[in-house]
């Protein structure tokens, strides 16, 4: 092997690796954080859970209820569940991005497996004050974690800086109008978003290379 190719294996590992560890890391503190919650046997708040709701459920109103309910249609329900992905996925096909498509069904359906599995694992309660309708489990967060999802993918799929930042918006936006819904507890939306970026990054280290090899490619025939 040449130096040339050495230097580039090695560094195809690192890229790897990265995502690969930071992955493994949130799901694994997102699983300490579902596993102190069932400690407490899912019914003592956090300090910080208490304060957030009194917080923010003093700011509902006309403005906040659009915002939220907006929020709610967007990122759980029939849209985001399968408009959101299935329309992307066509998407990137019509643009000659199969990996990219790939990456986005399968990051999307196993974002959803694991918070399934949590919600059940974990069985948290949903705060007092809800004013939507929402399915079992408090813990973690479905609407952020599918948020945090897409936020992910559609950074490594079109590395930007701004698209970075906008999906982390996003997210942020995603989980401020959940815990405004009374939908969840604020750990609950830090443990969903956790557990989202975690999945994402997971699969991103599955097929880097193949989505890399694609983009690259799809940017030379751009450029051609």
């Amino acid at each position: 092997m040449t130096s040339e190719a050495a230097e580039q294996s090695s560094a195809k590992r690192v890229a790897r690796r990265v995502p690969l560890v930071a992955g493994g890391a949130a799901l694994i503190i997102t699983g300490l954080l579902g596993l102190l919650l069932t400690a407490r046997s899912g019914a003592l708040q956090f300090a910080i859970d208490e304060e957030w709701a009194e917080e923010v459920l003093s700011l509902r109103g006309p403005v906040g209820d659009w915002f939220a309910f907006g929020m709610n249609a967007l990122g759980g329900g029939i849209i985001g569940v399968f408009v959101v992905p299935i329309g992307a996925a066509l998407l990137l096909l019509l643009l000659r991005r199969p990996w990219a498509a790939v990456y986005f069904i399968v990051a999307s359906a196993a974002s959803a497996g694991v918070v399934q599995l949590l919600k059940h694992l974990v069985g948290r309660a949903r705060p007092d004050d809800m004013i939507v309708a929402s399915d079992f489990g408090s813990f973690p967060s479905g609407h952020v974690a599918n948020a945090a999802t897409i936020a992910v993918v559609v950074g490594v799929i079109a590395p930007r800086l701004w698209v970075w930042v906008l999906g982390a918006v996003y997210t942020a936006l995603m989980a401020i109008s959940r815990t405004y819904l009374g939908a969840h507890w604020v750990t609950d939306t830090i443990g969903g978003a956790l557990a989202g970026a975690g999945v994402a990054l997971l699969v991103w280290a599955a097929l880097a290379y193949p989505l890399e090899r694609e983009r690259t490619s799809w940017h030379e025939r751009r450029s051609s």
